[in-house]
């Protein structure tokens, strides 16, 4: 069966895009995904300082211009967005360090992942708050203080950075960054590369 790998970090809207929208490839394809969170921030100090200077400049026509397009896409997928928020750009180690804690559970990691996703940009919570993540896991059915008092661990800190740096070693640059085997597609309007990619895979 083909597999993909889907390195993400909540606090990207295209992420939250991508993350919706790739949900019926794997259906239609029926292909194996591993959701793989990762921290952008640590990709972005790596690999691709200049995203600093860009947010620096908030009326530079290339921002403006993802901007809008980033709202058209929401409105292609039918899905509600809440960007930016007084949070933006939002700290997401806390938020990613309790994916973490989940990634061996992969379907408690994906559900709690589209509920974090949902707080933060479809209703503009701020996932860097301790009772906001909890919250969120404890209506996703998980315990959500032993999830947060989990992110604590020296084991999940560590999981969190080679997560990056694997992510980062394998050419990595921003969120989401998707593998078929060795094969990389970044960002919500590649998907349909991937896809593509995918059926070619399986025929």
């Amino acid at each position: 069966m083909v597999h993909v790998e889907f390195f993400y970090d909540l606090s990207s809207p295209w992420t939250y895009l991508a993350f919706n929208n790739i949900q019926p490839i794997l259906a239609e394809t029926g292909a194996e995904v591993t959701w793989r969170p990762f921290l952008v921030g640590g990709v972005f100090n790596a690999v691709n300082p200049s995203i600093y200077k860009a947010r620096a400049e908030p009326m530079d026509p290339k921002i403006v211009h993802n901007y809008r397009w980033l709202h058209e896409w929401a409105q292609v997928a039918e899905l509600p967005l809440v960007f930016p928020t007084a949070h933006h750009p939002v700290k997401s180690v806390l938020a990613m360090r309790a994916c973490c804690v989940l990634e061996q559970d992969q379907p408690a990691l994906q559900h709690f992942s589209k509920a974090a996703f949902d707080a933060y940009f479809a209703r503009g919570e701020n996932i860097d708050e301790p009772d906001v993540i909890q919250a969120i896991a404890d209506d996703c059915g998980l315990d959500g203080a032993s999830l947060i008092s989990g992110t604590a661990e020296q084991s999940i800190k560590a999981q969190l950075r080679s997560n990056t740096e694997e992510a980062i070693e394998r050419g990595a640059y921003g969120s989401p960054t998707m593998f078929i085997d060795n094969a990389l597609y970044f960002g919500n309007d590649q998907l349909p590369l991937l896809r593509a990619a995918l059926l070619s895979e399986g025929s």
